[in-house]
Order: C-alpha cells, then sequence, then structure tokens
C-alpha cells in the first residue's frame, strides 16, 4: 500500500493482494518505522456510509463503506474519491484506488500491481 499525501489531499494505492485482503478480511495496514516511533496507515471497512478519515494515535486511517467494497476485487472500477468537509473551510480530498504497473522504468516490484490500462491500449 502506498500513500501520497500533499497539502489537504491523501491517495492510497493498493496492490491485488491488498485489495483482495481488504474485501475479505476488511482491513489492511502498514506500519513505517521512524527512530522515535511508528507511523501506521490503514484502510479499513465499514457499515458507515461513505468514506471517511482519521489520524489518530500517529495512524492515517481511512474508512470504507462495505456496499463501495462489495465486489471490487472482481471488477473493473478504479477506485473512490470523496471531499471530506473538515470545517467551513477546509476540506479533505481522499483517494482510494487500484494501484497500476508505471508506464516508464521503475526500481520497485510491480509484479502485484494491476495491468495499465493505458500501456495495454499501446498494443
Amino acid at each position: 500500500m502506498k500513500i501520497r499525501i500533499k497539502g489537504n489531499s491523501v491517495r492510497f494505492r493498493l496492490t491485488k493482494t491488498e485489495v483482495e485482503e481488504l474485501c475479505s478480511k476488511g482491513a489492511i495496514e502498514e506500519v513505517t518505522h521512524f527512530k522515535n516511533k511508528p507511523f501506521a496507515y490503514a484502510v479499513k471497512r465499514t457499515t458507515k456510509e461513505g468514506i471517511h478519515a482519521t489520524f489518530e494515535q500517529d495512524a492515517i486511517t481511512l474508512h470504507v463503506d462495505e456496499r463501495l467494497l462489495d465486489g471490487w476485487n472482481h471488477n473493473d472500477k478504479v477506485g473512490f474519491d470523496h471531499a471530506e468537509k473538515i470545517d467551513s473551510e477546509t476540506t479533505l480530498s481522499i483517494l482510494l484506488e487500484k494501484d497500476f504497473v508505471c508506464l516508464d522504468e521503475r526500481l520497485e516490484d510491480q509484479s502485484d500491481n494491476y495491468p495499465n490500462p493505458k500501456m495495454e491500449s499501446q498494443y
């Protein structure tokens, strides 16, 4: 699982195995260890409608309505987005998506990523 944070937006990208685990078990979590304390990020299935994010105890958790996740591991839907109102002037942009193979060469292992539709259309 990868996260990208910029300003008031957060994007979660999941590999095929992670999407499968989220849909079947209801949660996935990663931890990055820093010298002074770990930082965790997770995606969890919930019965609450829609998508929302929390930041508690040094962890970002994305809560996703179980109805959205139903069958996601077997369909072509790329992901889900949501604009979460924080206060009268602030909105958090949230994106959860399947991680595609990059079009350019990368050093990271992409063997568990989804095929990139743009790559397939080139042939």
